[in-house]
């Protein structure tokens, strides 16, 4: 059994957009940071994604599909797929979930 204190985590300010906070074979778990105005720049991972947005406004592409994300949305990128956020307006922050563990799946 492994348990993350998110609270101390979520407090502290991070240098690095991207926080890795849990990491076994099957799965990994991390806290994502972007300011208003800040590009995403990632690219399309080998593993299934989870989003859970804790707080800020944004809006989300995945494929051709755009939507508005807001504190609540769980949001679902199957391996592969193209996606990023963007009109980040207030402080967006995620918790991040991949199975298996961000690094680890297979590449297309």
């Amino acid at each position: 059994m492994q348990i993350v204190r998110l609270t101390q985590r979520l407090a502290q300010k991070a240098n690095a957009a991207w926080q890795e906070v849990l990491r076994v074979p099957s799965l990994s778990v991390g806290i994502y940071r972007l300011q208003p105005g800040q590009a995403d720049g990632q690219q399309p991972h080998g593993e299934d994604e989870v989003y859970y947005v804790l707080q800020g406004k944004a809006k989300f592409r995945a494929g051709g599909e755009q939507r508005d994300v807001t504190a609540g949305s769980l949001i679902f990128v199957e391996r592969q797929v193209e996606h990023r956020f963007f009109d980040v307006t207030e402080e967006l922050v995620l918790l991040v979930c991949f199975a298996p563990a961000e690094g680890t799946g297979a590449k297309s």
